[in-house]
C-alpha cells in the first residue's frame, strides 16, 4: 500500500507542477504548441531531452545488456557526448539561422519538396511502427513486475499488461495532445531529475549494502567478483565489438543527437543559440554520467544472481530494485520509471504531430492552413497514434530476447539513410536532389535486404558503416549525371539572440577528453 501510495504522490505532484507552471500559456500557434513558443533555457532542454532518450528499453534493456554482456555496451551513452559536441558547435548553430521548426523542412531549403515529404512520412511510419508501441511494452512490463498488477487485482497477467499499456498512453497522450512540447519539457524536467535521483539510489543503495556500509567497498567486492564485466573494449563476436566505433556508431549518433527531431526539438525549441548550447552540452555531461543508472546496476545484478536470470535478462533491474529498495522508495522509483515512460511516449507524439502538421498537411494538403488549424490537426493524429500504438502494443510481446538490441536494428532501417543525405547537405555542395532521394531509397531497401532477409554475417552497426559510404558514393554518381541547378538556400531569420554560449568549446573539449579517458582506464580489464 506504501508502494502504491509514494508512487501516486509523485506521479500527481508532477501533473500539478506542470499544469500550475502552465496554465496562462497560449498554445493556438505553432511555435506555441510546437516549440514552447520558443522559450526554452538550457536546463529544461537537457532535462527533457535526457528524460526522451532514457526510458524502459535503457532501464531495463540496457542494464540487462550489461548483466549478461559486462560494460562494452557503455558506448551507446559515452559516444553519445562527442556527437552533442558536434551538434552543439556545427549543426544548432545553422538550425537556428534557418529558422526551422522541423528537421524535414531543411531537407525542403536544401533539396526539394519531395525529400521533405519522403522523410516526414518515413518517420511518422518509424514512431508508428517501431518506437511507440515498444516503449508502451516494456513500460507495462516492467511497472507490472514491480507492483505485481496482476497479483493485485485478482486478473491475468496478459490482462495486466493490456491495463498497464492503457493506462500509460493514455496519460502521456494528455500531456502531448492538450500541453504541447512545453508541458511535455516541464513534467520531463521534474521526472528527470526524478530519474537520476532515484537511479542512482539503487546502486548506492546497493554497493552500500554490499560493502558493509561503505560503497566504495561495495564496488571493489562487485569488481573483483566478475572484473571481466568492467571492460568497455568488445571482442569481435561481442554484441558491441569496439571496432563500430568507428564505422557506423558514430553515423548513427550523429543523427540520433543532431537530426533526430523527437531529440533536437527540445534545442529548437530554445530562446536563443546560448541556451540551446548549453542544454546539448549539459546532456552530454549527463550521458556521461548516466551508466551509473542504466549499466553498473546490471553489473551489480551478476553479483547478487550469477548468471542464473541470464534467460531472462530483462528482468535482472526490476529483481535488483526489490531486493534493494526500501517499499516507499520502491513506490517513488516506480514513479520516475512511469515518467521515463511518459517521456519518450508524450515526447514522440508531439514530434510526430510537429513533422506531420508542417511537413505533410501545410505542404501537401492545405498550405492556407491557419495556425490555431495546425495546432488542431496536430492534436488529432496524436490521438489516432496513441490509440494505434495502445493497440499494437501488446503484439510485441513475441518479440525476440534482447529488445534493446533489435529496436537498434530497427533504428537503422531510417536513421542512417536520413543522416547520409543530411550530412551530404551540409557539407557536399554539388549533391542534387535526385542525388538525395535516390540515396535515400538505396539506403533503406540495402540496409533491410541485407539485414534482414539475407541476413549477412557482419554486425548491423559495421553494415550501417557500410551503407553510408555506398549512400554517399551512390549520391556523387547520380548528382554527377543530375546536378544540383540551385544552390541558394532560403533563409528564415528568427527573432532571437545568435550569441554562442562563452563556454561551448571548454565544455565540449572536457567532454571529449572524459570519453577518451574511460575507454583508457576501463579498456584494462
Amino acid at each position: 500500500m506504501l508502494t502504491i501510495l509514494t508512487f501516486l504522490g509523485f506521479t500527481a505532484f508532477v501533473a500539478f507542477y506542470t499544469w500550475f507552471k502552465l496554465r496562462k500559456e497560449k498554445l493556438d500557434s505553432s511555435d506555441g504548441y510546437f516549440l514552447g513558443g520558443r522559450s526554452l533555457t538550457g536546463i529544461v532542454i537537457a532535462g527533457s531531452m535526457l528524460l526522451t532518450n532514457i526510458s524502459t528499453e535503457h532501464l531495463i534493456g540496457m542494464n540487462g545488456s550489461t548483466y549478461k554482456n559486462g560494460f562494452i555496451v557503455i558506448s551507446w551513452e559515452v559516444t553519445s557526448a562527442l556527437a552533442l559536441v558536434i551538434a552543439a558547435i556545427f549543426f544548432i548553430p545553422r538550425y537556428l539561422k534557418l529558422g526551422l521548426t522541423t528537421i524535414p523542412e531543411y531537407l525542403e531549403k536544401r533539396f526539394d519538396g519531395l525529400t521533405r515529404s519522403l522523410v516526414a512520412l518515413f518517420l511518422v511510419i518509424s514512431f508508428v511502427v517501431t518506437l511507440l508501441p515498444i516503449v508502451l511494452y516494456t513500460g507495462a512490463i516492467n511497472l507490472e513486475s514491480i507492483f505485481d498488477v496482476s497479483e493485485v487485482l485478482g486478473i491475468t497477467r496478459s490482462e495486466g499488461l493490456w491495463l498497464t499499456v492503457v493506462s500509460i498512453g493514455v496519460i502521456g497522450s494528455v500531456y502531448a495532445i492538450f500541453g504541447g512540447l512545453k508541458a511535455v519539457a516541464f513534467s520531463d524536467t521534474i521526472n528527470g531529475f526524478g530519474l537520476l535521483a532515484g537511479g542512482i539510489l539503487v546502486p548506492l543503495i546497493a554497493l552500500i549494502s554490499i560493502g558493509g556500509g561503505n560503497p566504495i567497498e561495495g564496488l571493489i567486492k562487485v569488481y573483483e567478483n566478475a572484473p571481466e564485466k568492467f571492460n568497455v573494449i568488445g571482442e569481435r563476436d561481442s554484441v558491441m565489438p569496439f571496432g563500430v566505433l568507428f564505422t557506423g556508431l558514430i553515423i548513427n549518433q550523429l543523427y540520433f543527437w543532431g537530426m533526430n527531431q523527437t531529440i533536437i526539438q527540445r534545442a529548437l525549441g530554445a530562446r536563443n543559440l546560448k541556451e540551446a548550447q548549453k542544454g546539448l552540452l549539459f546532456t552530454g555531461v549527463l550521458k556521461i554520467l548516466v551508466p551509473l543508472i542504466i549499466v553498473l546496476p546490471g553489473v551489480i545484478g551478476f553479483y547478487y544472481f550469477g548468471d542464473s536470470m541470464y534467460d531472462n535478462q530483462d528482468l535482472i533491474y526490476p529483481a535488483l530494485i526489490k531486493k534493494v529498495l526500501p517499499l516507499s522508495l520502491t513506490g517513488f522509483f516506480a514513479a520516475v520509471v512511469m515518467g521515463a515512460v511518459l517521456s519518450t511516449f508524450n515526447s514522440v507524439l508531439n514530434s510526430a504531430a510537429t513533422i506531420f502538421s508542417i511537413d505533410v498537411y501545410k505542404r501537401m494538403i492545405n498550405k492556407d492552413a491557419s495556425e490555431k488549424r495546425l495546432v488542431w490537426i496536430g492534436r488529432a493524429l496524436s490521438s489516432v497514434l496513441a490509440i494505434t500504438a495502445i493497440i499494437a502494443a501488446p503484439m510485441v510481446a513475441r518479440a525476440p530476447e534482447g529488445l534493446y538490441q533489435l529496436l537498434q536494428q530497427l533504428n537503422g532501417i531510417f536513421f542512417i539513410p536520413i543522416a547520409s543525405i543530411m550530412l551530404a547537405g551540409f557539407y557536399m555542395e554539388k549533391i542534387s536532389a535526385v542525388g538525395a532521394k535516390v540515396a535515400l531509397l538505396f539506403g533503406l531497401f540495402y540496409y533491410i535486404i541485407t539485414t534482414f532477409i539475407l541476413k549477412i554475417d557482419i554486425h548491423f552497426i559495421h553494415n550501417w558503416g557500410i551503407e553510408f559510404v555506398l549512400n554517399v558514393a551512390l549520391m556523387f554518381v547520380v548528382s554527377y549525371f543530375y546536378p544540383r541547378k540551385n544552390y541558394s538556400i532560403r533563409t528564415a531569420p528568427l527573432n532571437m539572440e545568435m550569441i554562442p554560449w562563452k563556454y561551448t568549446r571548454h565544455l565540449s573539449i572536457i567532454l571529449v577528453v572524459i570519453t577518451i579517458m574511460i575507454y583508457i582506464l576501463l579498456g584494462q580489464n
